[in-house]
């Protein structure tokens, strides 16, 4: 029988499993950074690869897909979304046809310089609840949660 409105879910231990409560918070988050950014077209995702291009001009797709934790054909697609938007730009590295360098292009800056008060503007909302120790502490356990690169 499906439960109608009036019921109360039964959700047994899916509330203690970490995955779970860090699925729901994931959920939560991206629809804020969206509705942050919304006039953009960008996600987090996106939003992370524009700011590692431009902290490091020049990086090779390979440290870029290390950096953000893609795996190569999904950051492939990724740069292809970038670049058909004229926000990054691939160039051959001399000596090595193989290898591309990234960087922004004018106007992956530009638009990385109007979203990024949005975005401070979106973590600032998510941490309203948390003190600055208390914000320092979730991160450092986030970190710990994660798992290692392999």
């Amino acid at each position: 029988m499906k439960p109608n409105s009036n019921d109360k879910i039964d959700y047994a231990s899916l509330p203690a499993f970490l995955g779970y409560q860090l699925r729901l918070t994931q959920l939560a988050v991206f629809k804020d950074f969206s509705e942050s950014v919304n006039d953009s077209n960008i996600t987090p995702s996106l939003f992370g690869v524009l700011v590692v291009i431009n902290a490091n001009p020049g990086l090779k797709q390979t440290e870029l897909a290390q950096a953000v934790r893609l795996d190569r054909s999904t950051v492939v697609s990724t740069l292809d979304k970038l670049e058909r938007r004229q926000l990054v730009e691939r160039q051959r590295v001399e000596g090595d046809r193989r290898t591309n360098a990234l960087l922004l292009t004018d106007a992956g800056r530009t638009l990385l310089q109007k979203i990024t008060p949005q975005v401070e503007a979106h973590e600032k909302r998510l941490a309203a609840g948390l003190t600055e120790r208390e914000r320092n502490t979730l991160i450092e356990l986030l970190t710990k949660v994660l798992p290692k690169s392999r």
